[in-house]
């Protein structure tokens, strides 16, 4: 009887799918450099007909000198809808800056004399706003780190504050991505 629960149990572990862990993990089609995603046996579909209208928010800086998760999370999310079918044109992405991330969206200038050392999210950034994501900062925020417009990296909008961002994303259809 110990043979045959034996053999049951094992049996169990040489059906079970087996996990690829970190290697499976790859960017593109989109973001060649940046977001890396793995394909999934999935079986909830995503309509032929979907699109997307996601906004992130992060408020949380990044160590200096690293990619921040959220932008990179941008990337991500298109990179993975993109692989797994979806238009690129049917995917839209915002991401709305607030906190200590402000100084995450600044220009070398700024970074350097605030931060320290590089910032590693401008090469990032510019991909991602130059295909379409949106990367808006807190007005509120900006004030009180002492950022102004000219020191932002190009592409990265400043609004009045996180929340109006958020709620003129809203209207215009995008759903808030928590993660």
């Amino acid at each position: 009887m110990n043979r045959i629960f034996a053999f049951a149990f094992l049996s169990c572990f040489a059906t079970a799918p087996v996990i690829a862990g970190e290697d499976a993990f790859t960017p593109g089609p989109v973001f060649e450099e940046f977001g890396p995603v793995a394909g999934v046996d999935a079986n909830y579909a995503i309509p032929a007909e979907a699109h997307f209208k996601v906004s992130l928010d992060t408020n949380k800086q990044a160590d200096a000198g690293t990619l921040h998760r959220t932008l990179v999370s941008a990337a991500r999310f298109v990179n993975m809808h993109a692989r797994a079918g979806v238009p690129v044109e049917n995917i839209k992405v915002a991401v709305v800056i607030h906190g200590g991330a402000t100084k995450d969206v600044t220009n070398a200038a700024y970074y350097s004399e605030v931060v320290g050392g590089e910032n590693a999210n401008a090469t990032l950034i510019k991909a991602l706003t130059e295909q379409g994501v949106q990367i808006v900062v807190c007005g509120q925020s900006a004030a009180y780190y002492d950022v102004g417009r000219d020191d932002l990296l190009p592409g990265v909008q400043m609004a009045l504050s996180a929340m109006t961002a958020h709620a003129l994303l809203q209207q215009d259809g995008y759903t808030l991505n928590p993660f």
